[in-house]
This record gives C-alpha cells, sequence and structure tokens, in this order.
C-alpha cells in the first residue's frame, strides 16, 4: 500500500488537529504540509507496530515540538473555544486536544506523545482543571423541586462554580437575572405556580445571551421540531455525570 492510501484517509483531521493547536488555519496548515513533506522524503523512522494514525500524529507532534511550538497570539475574532484551548501549556494542550478532538484514549494519547499512559492521564486532568477554573461562572437554577434543586445545586458548586439565586416559577427567575447576570441557566419547564420555565427562559435570553441546560421530565415539550430546540436536554431522572459533563459543554462551547 502505497503512502499515499495509507495516510490520506487521515489527513482532514490531522489539519483539523493541527489547527485547534496553533490556533491558525494558516499556521496549522503549514505545519501540517511540514510533516509530509518530510514523510515523502522518507526523513521519518515510524515505530514498529503502530497504527496509521498514531503514527501519523506521532510524527506530526515530533515536528510540531522540535520547531518551538509557538505560540500565536488569538485575533481579536477567534471563537471562544479556541482562546480556551490556547491558554494551556503546549503539552496539557496536546493531550486534550488528542482526547476531545480526536477521541483518542490515554493508551493512544500516551503512544502519540512518546510518554507514559499515567502522564497521559496526568496531563488531561490538569488540562481539565484548567478548563474548569476558566470556565468558573455564576448560576441561575431555575427548579421548582427542593431535593432536585439542591442536588443540582451541589453539581454546580462541585465544579467550582457559584449558584445566585434558585427560582421556583416564571416570576422569580425573570427577578433573578434582573439583579445580576448569570453565565449559565439550568431550568426546569414545569414550574410551582403552573408557569413555564421554557417561557422564563425565552423571555431572559431576548435580552441576555446565556447558554441554557434544560433538566426535565417532559422532554417532548421541547423536542417538538416546530422551532430551534436546545442544544443540551437532560431528562428527569438525571445521572450527575451527565449533568456535570452538559455544564462543561455548554460553558466551553459557547461564544460569549
Amino acid at each position: 500500500m502505497s503512502l499515499v492510501e495509507t495516510y490520506a484517509p487521515h489527513l482532514p483531521y490531522l489539519r483539523r488537529f493541527s489547527r485547534a493547536l496553533t490556533g491558525s488555519q494558516s499556521e496549522g496548515d503549514t505545519y501540517v504540509r511540514t510533516a509530509l513533506e518530510a514523510l515523502v522524503a522518507g526523513d521519518v523512522d515510524f515505530e514498529e507496530g503502530l497504527t496509521p494514525k498514531i503514527a501519523l500524529y506521532q510524527m506530526f507532534l515530533t515536528i510540531w515540538s522540535t520547531t518551538g511550538a509557538k505560540l500565536e497570539s488569538s485575533s481579536d475574532d477567534e471563537a471562544a473555544p479556541a482562546k480556551r484551548v490556547r491558554k494551556l501549556p503546549p503539552i496539557s494542550r496536546q493531550a486534550f486536544l488528542l482526547n476531545a478532538l480526536e477521541g483518542m484514549a490515554s493508551g493512544d494519547i500516551a503512544q502519540v506523545m512518546n510518554i507514559t499512559s499515567e502522564d497521559a492521564d496526568t496531563l488531561l486532568a490538569q488540562a481539565e482543571s484548567d478548563i474548569e477554573k476558566e470556565l468558573r461562572t455564576n448560576v441561575l437554577i431555575i427548579e421548582d423541586e427542593p431535593i432536585i434543586a439542591a442536588d443540582i445545586e451541589g453539581l454546580v458548586e462541585d465544579l467550582g462554580h457559584t449558584v445566585d439565586d434558585i427560582a421556583a416559577t416564571h416570576k422569580e427567575a425573570v427577578k433573578a437575572v434582573s439583579g445580576k447576570k448569570p453565565g449559565l441557566i439550568l431550568a426546569d419547564v414545569q414550574l410551582a405556580d403552573g408557569s413555564s420555565g421554557i417561557e422564563a427562559v425565552e423571555e431572559i435570553t431576548k435580552t441576555l445571551d446565556i447558554p441554557v441546560i434544560f433538566i426535565t421530565a417532559f422532554p417532548e415539550r421541547l423536542l417538538t421540531g416546530d422551532k430551534p430546540e436546545p442544544a443540551y436536554l437532560i431528562s428527569k431522572p438525571f445521572k450527575p455525570a451527565n449533568v456535570k459533563a452538559a455544564i462543561s459543554q455548554a460553558l466551553f462551547f459557547h461564544d460569549a
């Protein structure tokens, strides 16, 4: 099998990874082109037993690292998620993107980066911790069941966020944001006085650009297909891990 046939299927993903790693389309493509030139010229010795994808990414990171792993300054119009990734130290950034963008487990990351699996786990944990610190915000919970509200509050605080208010009705929710803008809203659909969490969120987000996660026993009320559906919807009873993951994703990928 030729070099092209072996490695071509992985090149689009390598370009995506390189652009995310460098924070620049042109810079990322330059690194990929340099790696391919080295590959075609036969200047690369691959370890035996590596899959083509692992070998390709290992070669690429070797070249990137030996050229200084230069950090480019971000542009004003760069998306918020890209800016957050670029704040990570270069080695943590590599591990984070290999995991989050390429779906590699710690064993594969270890092979690509020429480190141990334990070191890969450490880098991933550090990157996660750094990102969580970067994402810390104030949260509004819209939930009429006190026990459920307390559970959600605990999950939010476990991630390092602060709960500003817990609203049980549409009116309370709107009043809460008039005092202090939250960075995230977690909302139920059906509230204590028969009012709607959906309507409360719609009213709030008319003037405020805030990520919203709905946690509800009535997901069918949001999945109607008649209008844009929420990006983050968790059904009750919920699993704590799912709520925590949704919180991190909603904040990380929000461009505010």
